[in-house]
């Protein structure tokens, strides 16, 4: 499946901001800190999910970000959707032109795995991972500790 580290990361930093927010705000530094990603690449991604609202900015000193709904009514898919992350399993992108400007033989396959993992990312919340993340403390957590190298590359340079 075609897809950049941007989703992941934006699922991840989502989480951090889940798990680790109070009555102030968590900032872009601590994020960062913490996942290992850089502080620029958080701005991007931040502002794109503000813009979708999904998260709202707080200015000033004690400033950074909190959730803009309830972790309950934000799904994976949201998340996804709102940082231009492509779902896509197809080698056309999508455009049907797969194989000498036409369709090819399996492009619905591909496809319909497309809405279905669409679907499946629609299904979970931030809730179940925060509920899930709590139940197994000693276990394997989705969020990294600071000590902890992060799960996915850091973002490449343009």
């Amino acid at each position: 499946m075609r897809h950049t580290t941007k989703g992941g990361y934006a699922v991840m930093t989502m989480l951090d901001l889940c798990i680790r927010q109070s009555p102030k705000p968590v900032t872009l530094a601590a994020i960062s800190e913490r996942q290992h990603i850089l502080r620029s690449y958080l701005e991007q991604l931040f502002g794109k999910l503000r813009r979708h609202k999904l998260v709202n900015s707080v200015r000033g000193s004690g400033g950074g970000y909190r959730l803009a709904k309830d972790m309950a009514q934000i799904s994976v898919a949201d998340i996804i959707v709102a940082v231009d992350e492509p779902i896509d399993a197809t080698r056309c992108g999508g455009k049907e032109n797969c194989q000498d400007n036409q369709k090819c033989l399996i492009h619905d396959l591909w496809a319909n795995l497309n809405d279905h993992i669409f679907k499946y990312l629609q299904t979970i919340t931030l809730k179940q991972f925060v509920d899930e993340h709590t139940a197994t403390q000693d276990g394997v957590s989705p969020l990294q500790d600071m000590r902890e190298p992060s799960v996915f590359p850091p973002p490449r340079r343009a």
